[in-house]
């Protein structure tokens, strides 16, 4: 397991804490997985959903809330690690939350949900690195070839997402519920042959990292010797004390098996992993009147929307689990107790258990 270079800066560990939102990954989770060497994401997905004026000023209130979360994790990170922000496309405030995060002091923002065509028009002048998220070779192609011809640029790495992760994901309902979709070995294989002919035109690589349902430190040797430079683990990251999501939202992972992990549809049309949790099940086709909205979402509407998804992801977060949306990745059962980042992280590095 060795070290990568991102764009001059190296990551002493080639491990990045995927980003959860709502507020699951903030600036004390980020901030520990940096003192380890890896690189830390903060969700920008409502991070101020505490802040008095969240409902009215929604995206101010998000926006000083990730500047605390940012000087929080620089500060916990005592100067080590890589510190990244995860924006979905399909918020409504992309463009502005990407301007601004651009000035702030961080690495990296990586973006999904979506695809981040224009991302570099919105942080001309920054040295912020850029990292899409795809989950197909054809993916990654159209995001290089318009960020090569609009801008002359292409990712500083790519994050390759497979079936296994938790939250939305870029592949079809019916193919996650009956395993017929690409795994995420042939993916690597494939996003890895489509972006040749960008690296050798930049004459540099593009890094590429592997993420969904990577969980043990087998697990990151195996997609490494398969040609994937670095691994994304979120879910994982849960189970830990500095996870910034509440006791009984972590507590909810030890206690579910594997048979309570499946697939529902989120709000904005996109198939999710979640916990089928009474929430979930008490879905079932019926709509939730959504009575306060902060138009977050581009594909959302609220008139018809089955529920609001932010307000369904605050509760889980805060702690009550049975009436919120729990995303996690397919390996989240396995998660039976909570440990430090760095018992974690040295688990992972070394698969010794007994740290």
């Amino acid at each position: 397991m060795n070290a990568i270079n991102l764009k001059g800066k190296t990551l002493q560990v080639p491990i990045i804490q995927g980003g959860m939102g709502v507020a699951v990954s903030l600036g004390n989770l980020a901030g520990h997985v940096m003192r380890e060497g890896g690189m830390g994401v903060i969700s920008a997905a409502h991070p101020g959903f505490r802040e008095i004026d969240f409902m009215t000023n929604n995206v101010a209130a998000n926006l000083r809330a990730i500047h605390q979360e940012i000087l929080k994790a620089r500060t916990i990170s005592e100067g080590k690690g890589l510190l990244g922000v995860n924006v979905m496309t399909a918020s409504r405030a992309y463009k502005e939350i990407c301007t601004q995060l651009a000035k702030e002091p961080i690495d990296v923002l990586i973006s999904g949900a979506g695809m981040p065509v224009d991302l570099p028009a919105y942080v001309e002048g920054s040295e912020v690195m850029l990292a899409p998220i795809v989950s197909s070779g054809k993916a990654a192609r159209l995001i290089c070839t318009v960020w090569d011809k609009r801008y002359d640029r292409i990712p500083d790495f790519i994050v390759i997402e497979g079936p296994l992760a938790g939250g939305h994901l870029g592949f079809g309902k019916e193919d996650l519920k009956t395993h017929t979709e690409a795994s995420l070995e042939s993916i690597l294989i494939d996003v890895k042959r489509e972006v040749e002919v960008f690296e050798i035109k930049y004459q540099r690589k593009i890094p590429l990292v592997a993420a969904g349902g990577i969980y043990t430190h087998e697990d990151i040797e195996s997609i490494l010797s398969k040609g994937a430079d670095a691994v994304q683990m979120a879910t994982r990251f849960i189970g830990t004390f500095e996870c910034d999501a509440a006791p009984e939202y972590k507590q909810a992972f030890i206690d579910c098996v594997q048979s309570d992990i499946g697939i529902t549809v989120s709000p904005v049309g996109l198939p999710g992993r979640a916990i089928i949790n009474e929430f979930v099940r008490g879905l079932d086709g019926e709509n939730h009147r959504v009575s306060k909205c902060t138009a977050c979402l581009t594909p959302c509407n609220p008139a018809a929307t089955p529920y609001c998804i932010t307000e369904a992801l605050i509760q889980a977060v805060k702690g009550n689990v049975k009436e919120g949306l729990i995303f996690t990745g397919a390996n989240g059962y396995r998660i039976n107790e909570i440990v430090t980042v760095r018992q974690l992280m040295h688990e992972l590095i070394t698969g010794d258990t007994d740290a």
